[in-house]
C-alpha cells in the first residue's frame, strides 16, 4: 500500500509563497507520472500541476507562471513551489499520480492566503 504525506502548508498573506513537499512510499515512484490537486472548502478537488517521470511539466491555466512542479525520484518526493499566492490559492493541497489515483489520499496540506 503507497502512504503519502504531504507538507510545507501555512498560512501567507496575498504575493507570499509556500513549498509543499509529498512523500511517497511503498511504491515504485519513480515510473509513475505525478500531479498536485487542490481541494477548496466546498469544491471539488481539482489537478492543478503534473510531472511525468521524465520531467515534463503541465499547470493549469490558474496557477501557470506562478506555480513550479518537480521532483526527486532518489527521495520519492515531489515538490510543488507556490509564487505570488492569491487567496483564490487557498485550499487543501494533495499528491498522488495522475492516472489510476493511488487509494487512500494522503491527508493534505492546508495553505492559507490572507491579508
Amino acid at each position: 500500500q503507497v502512504q503519502l504525506v504531504e507538507s510545507g502548508g501555512g498560512l501567507v498573506q496575498p504575493g507570499g509563497s509556500l513549498r509543499l513537499s509529498c512523500a511517497a512510499s511503498g511504491s515504485i515512484f519513480s515510473i509513475y507520472a505525478m500531479g498536485w490537486y487542490r481541494q477548496a472548502p466546498g469544491k471539488q478537488r481539482d489537478l492543478v500541476a503534473t510531472i511525468t517521470s521524465g520531467g515534463n511539466t503541465n499547470y493549469a491555466g490558474s496557477v501557470k507562471g506562478r506555480f513550479t512542479i518537480s521532483r526527486d525520484n532518489a527521495k520519492n518526493t515531489v515538490y510543488l513551489q507556490m509564487n505570488n499566492l492569491k487567496p483564490e490559492d487557498t485550499a487543501v493541497y494533495y499528491c498522488n499520480r495522475t492516472i489510476d489515483n493511488w487509494s487512500p489520499w494522503g491527508q493534505g496540506t492546508q495553505g492559507t492566503v490572507s491579508s
